[in-house]
C-alpha cells in the first residue's frame, strides 16, 4: 500500500485495484483513423547540461515505444509538440525521430499510418520576419519530411503570431505549402492553452472569424486536405465545425478533455482522432475504436469514460506541461527505465499531480505492470519525502 498526497497537503493510503488492460491488436478493421502523438525518451546517462543542449535520445526505447502503439492498431502523429517540439526537442533531433520512425513504420506488418511534424522551429522568431521567411522554413522541414516518406502535418508556427499576421499572410504561406505537398496534409490548429504564444492564429482572436477563415482556405482545394487537428479545448466549437468540412476531409480531434463524445458523434458527424492521450491510454483507446466499429457503444463508453478524469488532469492547466503525465505513465508502465525527460521537464509538475495520475490510471485499468508501477510511485515519493503506508 502507498501513502498518497492529496492537494490539501494531506496524505492519503492508497492500494492498486491492479486489473489491468491487456494491450493487443485489433480483431476488426477501426472506422476512425486515430493517431497517437508519441513522446521523446531520454538518455539520461548520456544526456549533458539539459537545459542549454540538444537531447541525448534513447532511440531503442523511442522506437518500441512506437512499435507498441502500432501493434494496438494506432496510427502515430510523430515529432509533434508531444514529442516536446520548441520546449527541449530541436529540429534536428525531431528529423532524426522521423527518419528512424519512418524506416520502423515501414517495416512493421499492419503499415501504420505516420504523419509528422512541419514547422519553422529549426530558426529563431528573428530570422522569420516576413512571409517568405516563414515559408522558406516550412518548406525546408517539409522536403526533409517527405524524402522520408511521412505525410505532413503543418504544424502551429509561432511565427505567424510573433509578427502579427494578417489573414493574407496566412493564406499565402499555407495556400503554397498545401498545393505543393506530395500527399494531403493534415492542418494543426493548436490553441493558446496549449501554447500562449498562439494566441490570435489564423490572423484573429475571434474564434468565430478564424472558423471561418481556415474553412475558406480548406475549400479551395479540398483534395491536398486530409483533414484538420483542433485543440481548443472547446466541443461545442468543434462540432460546428467538422459540420462545415468539405465531404472527404477530417475533423482530428486534439481535445483530450472531451475526445470521448466527439469521436462517437453525433450521428451525423464525428471526429478521428490526433491525440496526445492515446498514446498513454491506448489500450483503452484500441480497444473502444474496436468496440465502436462494432457498433457496441456500451463498450465504448465504458473503456473511454474512466479514461477522461485521467486525461483532465493530465492537460490540467498549465495544458502546455501535459508531456510529463505521458512521460510518468510510460515509465510507470515498464517502456523506459527512467522518469527523465528532454531538459528536465519532468520538472514541470509537482507529486500532487503525479499521486492523482497514478490513482486515476488505475481506476482507468492502465497500469499494465501493478507491481512495478507501485515499485516505480514508491520511489518517486520517497525522492518528496512521503513513506509507504
Amino acid at each position: 500500500m502507498l501513502t498518497l498526497p492529496n492537494p490539501d497537503a494531506t496524505l492519503t493510503p492508497y492500494r492498486l485495484q491492479g486489473d489491468p488492460l491487456i494491450p493487443r491488436a485489433p480483431r476488426v478493421p477501426l472506422t476512425r483513423t486515430a493517431f497517437a502523438a508519441a513522446h521523446v525518451i531520454s538518455d539520461p546517462l548520456r544526456e549533458r547540461s539539459p537545459w542549454d543542449t540538444r537531447p541525448a535520445v534513447d532511440w531503442a526505447a523511442t522506437l518500441a515505444f512506437r512499435q507498441n502503439l502500432w501493434d494496438q492498431g494506432l496510427g502515430l502523429a510523430e515529432a509533434m509538440d508531444t514529442a516536446q517540439r520548441g520546449m527541449g526537442v530541436d529540429w534536428l533531433t525531431a528529423l532524426e525521430l522521423i527518419q528512424r520512425t519512418m524506416t520502423a513504420a515501414k517495416a512493421h506488418p499492419l503499415r501504420p499510418r505516420v504523419a509528422c511534424g512541419a514547422g519553422t522551429d529549426h530558426l529563431t522568431l528573428a530570422d522569420l520576419a516576413t512571409a517568405d521567411a516563414i515559408l522558406a522554413a516550412y518548406t525546408h522541414q517539409a522536403e526533409a519530411i517527405e524524402a522520408a516518406g511521412g505525410q505532413l502535418i503543418l504544424m502551429a508556427s509561432r511565427a505567424f503570431t510573433a509578427i502579427n499576421a494578417d489573414e493574407a499572410i496566412y493564406a499565402r504561406v499555407y495556400r503554397h505549402l498545401i498545393d505543393g505537398a506530395q500527399q494531403p496534409v493534415i492542418l494543426h490548429w493548436l490553441g493558446e492553452m496549449f501554447d500562449p504564444a498562439l494566441a490570435g492564429y489564423w490572423g484573429s482572436t475571434d474564434v468565430n472569424r478564424a472558423s471561418d477563415f481556415v474553412l475558406g482556405l480548406i475549400a479551395e482545394n479540398p483534395a491536398k486536405v486530409d483533414g484538420i487537428k483542433i485543440s481548443l479545448l472547446d466541443q461545442t466549437h468543434e462540432q460546428a465545425f467538422r459540420a462545415r468540412l468539405p465531404k472527404g476531409v477530417r475533423l482530428y480531434t486534439g481535445d483530450d478533455f472531451n475526445y470521448a463524445p466527439l469521436i462517437e458523434g453525433d450521428g451525423q458527424h464525428y471526429s478521428h482522432a490526433l491525440l496526445g492521450i492515446f498514446a498513454a491510454i491506448a489500450p483503452a483507446a484500441a480497444q473502444a475504436l474496436e468496440a465502436l466499429a462494432l457498433n457496441d457503444s456500451a463498450t465504448y463508453n465504458a473503456l473511454l469514460a474512466p479514461t477522461v478524469p485521467l486525461s483532465r488532469e493530465i492537460f490540467r492547466a498549465p495544458t502546455r506541461f501535459y508531456k510529463a503525465g505521458i512521460a510518468f505513465l510510460s515509465w510507470l508502465n515498464g517502456h523506459q527505465t527512467h522518469f527523465i525527460m528532454p531538459a528536465g521537464f519532468q520538472s514541470s509538475r509537482d507529486i500532487v499531480h503525479y499521486a492523482a495520475v497514478f490513482r486515476l490510471a488505475d481506476q482507468a485499468r492502465l497500469l499494465q505492470r501493478p507491481d512495478l508501477a507501485e515499485e516505480r510511485m514508491a520511489h518517486l515519493l520517497a525522492l518528496h519525502g512521503i513513506g509507504r503506508g
